[in-house]
């Protein structure tokens, strides 16, 4: 009798011993029930960008409240207005076990401390948003970047912005020679240029004769300097304002502008038709709820952040980027009121080839790029370039010859 239960023990151990190899290779076992979850913002949600990555965190609470049905639960931590020089702290607190003692933490700053902090807490996930080229670049395990490719909302939002400068021309408001675009933008970084870039390129799509004024405020967020800026590009006669910059300041000039005719607005980040109704006209938008929903739920299943990701663009296998193919890039607040005729469609369109991956068509065209720090430095835009090909972070970095104008 004992031999049968020997037997029977070891056949059970036998099996369990199974079934625990199965459970580990289907994952099944390695998942978390609970996470905690902290956010560093480089300002706070009165401000576009920080409003817009904390979108990010409503859908977390959204979803893990909806998940708690299955056991799943979420903690959630946030540390705003945390400048890039005063990161090491606030960091520590959050991933320190004798802390907060967080699993993952996301950060929307460009401090270089959280790549190199992410090395002393090894049990930590870091995910920021991509502020450098990544190429090239040996990172902890447990560091991550990412970012959605702006630069096709940027583009598309340039076409509805075309759409109406065609009606203003075609209306008489304007003559061809006054299809002028303004841009209010923080610094000369190739971030920026790439976006502005994008954008007067998709205005030119639709008016071949547009031109662009830029001007840079030499601050991130800055209402008086932003609206200033704006001011001047009225003045100097845009009939159509976008920004790169971080307050309300430039659609409330748009939308106070008086003189010959309206200016309209294309915002970024966060819709401005609360505070500019009459022109605010669209606006796009990473949608950084992608990256973040995805990343949480691979910890909480055990698994690799970027092998549960959508996205691509994926260098050292950690850092990603994405655009309206996968849903990082969105278009938000179409004036109905104000878009020309064939607006959505025509940005659709686009959007559709987005989606199909042609992206080629962007950074195209008979345009000659020079670097403004180096003028021997070149860019044939005949031979095309494309953005994200390497990295998540936007490289584009020359101001087109004849077409972008700075102005000091």
């Amino acid at each position: 009798m004992k031999r049968v239960y020997l037997i029977t023990a070891a056949t059970c151990l036998v099996i369990l011993s199974v079934l625990l190899c199965c459970f580990k290779i289907l994952n099944l076992n390695g998942g978390k029930d609970h996470l905690k979850i902290g956010f560093i913002y480089d300002n706070d949600e009165s401000t576009p960008y920080t409003y817009n990555f904390s979108l990010a965190v409503d859908a977390l609470e959204k979803k893990y409240a909806a998940d708690k049905k299955d056991g799943k639960t979420v903690d959630i931590v946030t540390r705003s207005n945390v400048l890039d020089e005063e990161m090491e702290e606030p960091l520590r607190e959050l991933a320190s076990k004798e802390s907060e003692g967080c699993d993952i933490i996301f950060f929307n700053g460009y401090s270089e401390l959280v790549m190199k902090l992410a090395a002393d807490y090894p049990d930590v996930q870091f995910c920021q948003t991509s502020y450098m080229d990544m190429s090239g670049k040996t990172v902890p395990d447990n560091y991550h970047t990412f970012k959605g490719e702006a630069y096709q909302g940027r583009y598309v939002t340039g076409i509805a912005a075309g759409m109406k400068i065609r009606q203003m021309i075609s209306e008489g408001t304007i003559k061809e020679d006054q299809a002028l675009a303004g841009f209010v933008a923080a610094f000369p970084t190739s971030e920026v240029i790439s976006g502005y870039t994008a954008f007067i390129l998709g205005v030119r799509s639709v008016v071949p004769s547009a031109r662009m004024l830029v001007r840079y405020t030499g601050t991130w967020s800055s209402y008086n300097l932003e609206k200033a800026a704006a001011r001047l590009l009225i003045d100097e006669g845009c009939v159509v304002i976008s920004q790169h910059t971080d307050t309300i300041g430039p659609a409330l000039a748009c939308e106070e502008a008086s003189g010959t005719g309206p200016v309209y607005f294309v915002g970024y980040n966060q819709s401005r038709s609360d505070v500019a109704p009459g022109t605010s006209l669209v606006t796009s938008r990473i949608c950084w709820e992608q990256y973040v929903l995805a990343a949480v739920d691979a910890l909480m299943s055990n698994k690799s952040i970027e092998k549960a990701l959508s996205g691509h663009g994926r260098i050292n296998g950690s850092d990603v980027s994405a655009g309206f193919d996968n849903g990082w890039v969105e278009i938000d607040d179409l004036n109905a009121q104000i878009m020309a005729p064939g607006t959505r469609e025509a940005m659709d369109k686009a959007i559709e080839q987005f989606k199909k991956g042609k992206i080629d068509f962007v950074f195209k065209g008979d345009y000659t790029g020079i670097n403004p720090d180096d003028p021997s430095d070149v860019c044939d835009l005949n031979k095309g370039y494309i953005e994200n090909e390497n990295t998540s972070y936007p490289l584009f970095h020359y101001i087109l010859k004849d077409i972008v104008t700075i102005i000091e």
